[in-house]
């Protein structure tokens, strides 16, 4: 991918498209919201809601919210799949777990669209080039995500991330909007996340 001639923020208008957006979904993202929190509820002891801290646009960090997917307790970056409930089994199949992220996206931290935001240590492993996928909001889908996503080794969904970057536009944004209804229906590449890829092992897991 050529990533050169990047620009340095998002374009203009973008901010206006995510609160279009939002505001179309509100009302269904509310009761489908509703119904997930319900069921997590139900199905194990433990808050609804996970928070953590991801890296946003220039690097500066912010708390993602998450459905709770995991039993309740210490839960590693890549949990086996014995941590992960019956509930949160589907809610992670079907992306539903990311849904509360449109609190973030409401709030200025996210976009509709944009790189998925990663974590601290991650993003301390950047190269000059990588970095400048903190160039615009991540986003609770992007050009990586309907690429493979999880299957996808880290620094090749970073050069997706970047291309996204080189070439964000309104136009851009609705197709792969229209792309990632597909990506959820088949579920490509929602399982993955390699542990022996340099960008994903964590410091304790190298040591």
């Amino acid at each position: 991918m050529d990533t050169r001639s990047i620009p340095g923020k998002p374009y203009r208008g973008k901010r206006v498209l995510d609160l279009v957006i939002l505001a179309i979904v509100a009302v269904p993202a509310a009761i489908l919201g509703s119904a997930c929190a319900a069921a997590i509820a139900l199905n194990s002891r433990g808050g609804v809601f996970f928070r953590q801290e991801r890296i946003g646009m220039g690097g500066l960090p912010f708390r993602v919210w998450k459905f709770r997917t995991m039993v309740a307790g210490d839960n590693p970056i890549f949990p086996d799949a014995s941590r992960i409930t019956s509930v949160g089994k589907i809610l992670r199949r079907l992306s539903l777990d990311e849904l509360p992220q449109l609190i973030n996206v409401a709030t200025g931290e996210m976009s509709i669209v944009g790189p998925r935001p990663t974590l601290g240590y991650q993003v301390e492993r950047y190269d000059d080039q990588q970095r400048q996928r903190l160039n615009v909001r991540p986003g609770l889908t992007g050009l990586a995500q309907v690429s493979g996503r999880n299957s996808l080794p880290w620094a090749e969904r970073i050069a997706y991330d970047i291309d996204y970057v080189r070439t964000q536009s309104v136009r851009t944004d609705l197709q792969l909007i229209g792309r990632t209804l597909k990506t959820i229906v088949t579920g490509d590449g929602v399982e993955g996340h390699p542990e022996d890829d340099p960008m994903a092992v964590t410091e304790a897991s190298t040591s």
